[in-house]
């Protein structure tokens, strides 16, 4: 069993799941039943916290997570997020009106069959509706008893003193990991100033990070990593060639470099809680032992020499997903 960790006032296991991948997102949907052994699996090693939200899979994944949970809702931390829209290009874009936040919850909540939702996230940022005005009717989801605490994702300093000002938020969920370290000048310090806990999202780099992809070529035609820059032609040699040098690291300590790269992750502080995607039990399992893997200072800094945050190349997202993120 792992151990538990803090996100604001709120327990859970040091590590989460992602349960994205199960409906969308990285190839075809293929199996059900494991994604919910996996799910099954989680819970017994100690991982709590759950991570849906109601745009992965069209609300199929929170459909999915519900099943998965209806007989032990007593042992899940459950997080589920709204705000996603997508324009008619299929560029992202995002929802904030306080109509629309009620009216999403209730959907979710049907959706997942459960009286009340753990963890609320705001998944993007509205640009034009003030935060204050979401989170407004954010607040009045926990009056009604129909959410316990709130997060928001890939939102600005700025933006989190704002919302936090109006109701406390928990969490801020954002991508964060050796490939992905934008939260680290401003973000994560002002987290950490008002006593909220990171959730980071793709610790292991949408996959890359284990080493298991060594061409996009090899990627199910629907995968959404054949539209990352950082996985394109271009780019990706130079990506390995860092992944090669955690490898070996990696080899020396007897752990996977997914392992390893996700160790560093867990090693960001006290307050961090990756969640992992997979909908396997075997990468589960890994990526739960990852939890307890010690790195000392001597090995921290050879991370950080080997993979620098200017190490990869690429954007994160190319442009159409790219609007949403970080207002």
């Amino acid at each position: 069993m792992i151990a538990t960790r803090k996100l604001g006032e709120l327990t859970v296991g040091a590590q989460g799941l992602g349960c994205m991948g199960m409906s969308q997102a990285y190839g075809v949907r293929d199996n059900d039943d494991e994604s919910i052994a996996t799910i099954h699996r989680a819970l017994d090693l100690g991982v709590t916290l759950l991570d849906t939200a109601n745009v992965y899979g069209a609300g199929v994944n929170e459909e999915l997570v519900g099943r998965a949970i209806a007989d032990r809702r007593d042992r899940v931390v459950l997080a589920t997020k709204f705000g996603i829209v997508w324009d008619a290009d299929g560029g992202m874009g995002a929802r904030g009106d306080a109509a629309y936040v009620a009216q999403c919850c209730d959907e979710s909540l049907r959706r997942l069959g459960v009286d009340h939702i753990d963890l609320y996230y705001q998944h993007r940022v509205d640009p034009n509706v003030p935060i204050e005005e979401t989170w407004g009717a954010l607040s009045e989801l926990v009056t009604a008893g129909k959410v316990r605490y709130l997060g928001i994702s890939e939102a600005s300093a700025a933006t989190i003193r704002r919302a936090h000002a109006v109701h406390p938020v928990t969490a801020l969920q954002s991508e964060w990991s050796l490939w992905t370290r934008g939260i680290e000048a401003e973000i994560a310090p002002t987290c950490r100033e008002l006593g909220i806990g990171i959730v980071p999202f793709s610790p292991l780099g949408r996959g890359f990070l284990t080493g298991a992809i060594t061409s996009t070529a090899e990627l199910p035609a629907d995968d959404l990593r054949r539209n990352l820059p950082r996985f394109s032609e271009d780019n990706i040699d130079r990506n390995l060639a860092v992944v090669e040098e955690l490898r070996a690291m990696a080899d020396e300590k007897g752990v996977t470099a997914g392992q390893l790269a996700l160790a560093w992750v867990q090693h960001r502080g006290p307050d961090v809680v990756p969640i992992p995607g997979t909908k396997r039990r075997t990468y589960l399992e890994q990526n739960v032992a990852a939890a307890d893997i010690e790195l000392g200072a001597d090995d921290l800094a050879r991370i950080e020499a080997a993979a620098p945050a200017t190490a990869f190349a690429g954007e994160r997202y190319p442009e159409r997903l790219a609007r949403a993120a970080g207002k």
